[in-house]
């Protein structure tokens, strides 16, 4: 049984009610509970967390390790957390980076990421369908013991 993260950036807490122009209204809630259900459906565990706090993102991974992949939407921190880079990079699971919005048809800080260079996959522009293809990538990957 693998443990599976799934790590929101802040501001994701308001999906639902917060732009639905770009961000939809489908709620953090939601998309936490179908990633859940498609992990625990696959036989591992599923442990979600989101906080509008730098320090917490990087306390719960540190919390959180070991684990064996990690479903991350920096969101805001994305483009600017050199410290949650780290924290991703030190506890060494691999991960997708997800974006409910298509940060490359934004404003053009949006398009650089701290994490993509270091990302299994990088799924943006999707909604929150993103997350459905970064779980069912996440369970492929543990099933292929990579």
């Amino acid at each position: 049984m693998a443990k599976v993260l799934l790590l929101n950036g802040p501001n994701l807490n308001l999906l639902g009610e917060r732009q639905p122009s770009i961000y939809g209204t489908t709620t953090l809630k939601e998309i936490e509970d179908t990633v859940r259900a498609k992990v625990e459906q696959a036989g591992h565990t599923c442990v979600t967390f989101q906080s509008n706090s730098e320090g917490a993102l990087v306390d719960w991974l540190h919390h959180e390790r070991p684990a064996d992949f990690l479903i991350l939407n920096a969101a805001g921190f994305t483009h600017t957390s050199v410290a949650l880079r780290d924290a991703v990079s030190a506890i060494a699971v691999p991960f997708v980076e997800v974006h409910i919005s298509n940060i490359y048809k934004r404003e053009p800080f949006r398009a650089h990421s701290y994490f993509s260079d270091i990302a299994e996959g990088v799924m943006a522009g999707l909604g929150p369908r993103g997350y459905d293809f970064a779980a069912e990538f996440a369970l492929d990957f543990l099933k292929r013991g990579q």
